[in-house]
C-alpha cells in the first residue's frame, strides 16, 4: 500500500472552507475544495483538500482563524 498523496482539511461549515481555501491560497500552499469524501463523514459538505507534505504548514496558517474538525489522509 502505498503513502497517500492527499490530506483533506476538514471544517464545520462551507464559509469555514471557502475561508480556510483563500488563506491556504494566500499562504502558496496548493488546495483544492472537494466534496467530503464518505468514508470520513455522512454528512453533506465540502473540505480542503491538499497535499499531504503541505499538512503542518496548512495547519499553522489556519490554526488562529479557521474551526478545523480534522485533517485525514486519503
Amino acid at each position: 500500500m502505498s503513502e497517500a498523496e492527499y490530506a483533506v482539511v476538514l471544517v464545520y461549515s462551507t464559509s469555514h472552507a471557502l475561508r480556510a481555501e483563500k488563506l491556504l491560497l494566500d499562504g502558496s500552499v496548493e488546495c483544492k475544495l472537494i466534496p467530503v469524501p464518505r468514508q470520513l463523514s455522512s454528512d453533506c459538505g465540502v473540505c480542503v483538500r491538499i497535499p499531504r507534505h503541505e499538512s503542518e504548514r496548512a495547519l499553522e496558517i489556519l490554526a488562529a482563524q479557521v474551526m478545523i474538525e480534522g485533517v485525514h489522509d486519503t
